[in-house]
């Protein structure tokens, strides 16, 4: 099905790429979207022609998206059982579809596939001489196996090993992609290891800030932030409030999207602890802003945590435990710490520190290597010599 806004190229040396996309996506509200959004609007005004693809199932056509690409076409995901039972990842099986790869081969473009979900045509013969991307979100089979791991309820956590299983097997469809773009230092690491000849480069998460901008002053909170219907960020928050916060007197906001009723009566046992249900961008922004400490930690240290480099854009003082920071330079902008007795320690001692210029400084000189134009010329350096774009 093809979307509104198709403009056609009269010619094949134009400098466009076709992107195919897992989710639509627009509105630019979660982590797999918001990289793949903000790297279309960034490819776009680097004066790149997109033929964006994507696979609906449930968010509609966006005309906004008309607004950064030369075309954009929808395709209908095929979810249910047959999918399911496949030898192939149901991530995979339900995102083929004949008539993208007919649309694909009706111009000579780099193809950038989006998350190994998309990779069903990475290896089709058709496709042996065009230049293919991929964009590594995760080390997918390890996300599985956290999950499955964390899962308490039985069918589902039977489909998280499955999911693993066929993952790491699929996996290796990635060495027919001339580049694969990661999206962390520890991807990079496993690419480059597990694929030795396959040409592997670090590109950072696309986002929504590229300036540094922290309010003067001191906040009176800690913010906790995160999807609490994921089964990681509910273990995430019963860690942060039954073992640090349950033994501080600071206040802890906690801004939960979709929280779970164990979230809802856990965030109850405290007077301190307020939880806020989805809140808008807007509102989740000013909560970040206004914080003292931004605290953020994750069980699973895979991908880059999208929100830590908001916090970093936009919030004071940023603390983190170890897995959100692991081989990342991010560190050094950030109070690193895993315990939770040297936790309360550091967040007593910063509720009073404005944050100092230095510290200001020295965000401003990692980030830079984080900004999505920096991050889009990267992308734009590798495809230089692709023949479709002589």
């Amino acid at each position: 099905m093809l979307g509104k806004g198709k403009r056609s190229d009269s010619t094949f040396n134009l400098k466009a790429i076709n992107i195919i996309a897992f989710d639509v996506p627009f509105p630019a509200n979660y982590g797999g979207v918001i990289d793949v959004f903000y790297k279309i609007k960034s490819l776009h005004q680097a004066g790149i022609k997109i033929h964006l693809h994507c696979f609906e199932y449930g968010r509609g056509q966006q005309k906004e998206l008309d607004k950064y690409c030369e075309s954009v076409t929808y395709y209908k995901r095929q979810t249910g059982t047959s999918s399911m039972l496949s030898n192939l990842p149901y991530i995979v099986k339900s995102r083929t579809s004949k008539t993208l790869k007919l649309n694909l081969l009706s111009n000579n473009f780099p193809v950038l596939f989006e998350g190994l979900h998309c990779c069903f045509l990475l290896d089709d013969p058709d496709f042996k001489e065009r230049y293919k991307i991929v964009r590594a979100h995760n080390v997918e089979h390890d996300y599985y196996a956290h999950l499955a791991k964390n899962e308490t309820h039985k069918v589902r956590q039977q489909y998280y090993r499955s999911e693993t299983r066929k993952l790491r097997k699929f996996e290796k469809i990635i060495q027919h992609a001339d580049l694969c773009l990661t999206i962390s230092e520890n991807d990079l690491i496993h690419f480059q290891e597990t694929y030795p000849k396959l040409n592997c480069m670090l590109v950072p998460a696309f986002h929504q800030s590229d300036s540094v901008n922290i309010k003067e002053g001191l906040g009176d909170y800690v913010l906790y932030h995160g999807n609490l219907s994921v089964n990681e960020n509910q273990k995430a928050l019963e860690f942060i409030v039954d073992n640090v916060f349950n033994k501080l007197d600071i206040p802890l906001v906690v801004a939960g999207l979709n929280p779970d009723k164990n979230s809802l009566k856990l965030v109850d046992k405290y007077s301190h602890v307020r939880l806020i249900e989805n809140l808008s961008d807007k509102d989740l922004n000013h909560l970040i802003a206004n914080a003292q400490i931004n605290f953020l930690y994750t069980a699973q240290a895979t991908g880059l945590k999208l929100k830590l480099l908001n916090a970093l854009h936009n919030g004071r003082h940023c603390v983190v435990n170890s897995k959100m920071v692991v081989n990342s330079d991010l560190a050094t902008c950030c109070e690193v710490e895993d315990q939770v007795k040297p936790l309360r320690v550091i967040m007593k001692d910063l509720m009073v520190k404005p944050v100092s210029e230095k510290s200001i400084a020295r965000r401003k000189k990692v980030l830079k290597r984080y900004t999505n134009q920096h991050l889009a010329d990267s992308i734009i350096h590798q495809l230089e010599n692709v023949k479709a774009w002589k």
